[in-house]
């Protein structure tokens, strides 16, 4: 993929370039809303507002890292997505299933694991997402895009629009309050990552 010819085609008005931009983005994107905001509709909103946004600032962009560039838009809809929240609770009218669903992670349909695996893979996931949860947002935001998506302090940065200093002690507070956490829950998780 031409990132930039993609880019180029994009300010135009070229919406099949977009697009292209869009689909191999989507996931990321996606992973990274789901991980703030720990709600899969709230995540595809904002994941969704996210584009739009982008789409409709494309000319803004100055060069640099767009992926970094995309990902200061998700998280900008993902605190948007908080505040809206905050304002208009909603409670669920169905009651989430125990039991797996045709929405279960992809790891779940993994062969290879055995049903006590994928059990205790789903307890770490539980505990892990609880835990990001109970982040303040600004420390989550950190949290899911250098541990989880894997940008280095310098695209967490610029993503964020933070000093470089700011990112490394959030991100190093962030993860000292995700260890007391997990340890905290150290019962629910598999015995292999027990602290």
């Amino acid at each position: 993929m031409d990132e930039q010819a993609l880019i180029s085609a994009a300010r135009q008005g070229d919406l099949e370039a977009f697009n292209t931009i869009v689909l191999h983005y989507q996931d990321m994107l996606f992973n990274t809303a789901l991980r703030i905001l720990g709600d899969e509709e709230q995540a595809a909103d904002a994941t969704q507002e996210a584009f739009l946004s982008a789409f409709q600032a494309i000319n803004s962009y100055r060069g640099g890292s767009f992926k970094a560039w995309l990902l200061r838009t998700v998280t900008n809809a993902c605190y948007d997505e908080l505040r809206r929240h905050k304002r208009r609770p909603t409670i669920a009218l169905e009651s989430d299933s125990e039991g797996g669903s045709e929405d279960s992670p992809p790891w779940l349909a993994d062969p290879s694991l055995t049903p006590e695996q994928r059990l205790e893979a789903r307890e770490l996931e539980h505990a892990i997402q609880h835990c990001l949860e109970a982040l303040p947002p600004a420390f989550r935001t950190i949290v899911v895009l250098a541990d989880v998506q894997g940008l280095d302090y310098a695209e967490v940065a610029a993503a964020l629009r933070l000093p470089l200093g700011t990112v490394k002690s959030r991100l190093a507070r962030a993860r000292l309050r995700l260890r007391r956490c997990l340890q905290a829950v150290a019962e629910l998780l598999p015995a292999a990552f027990r602290l």
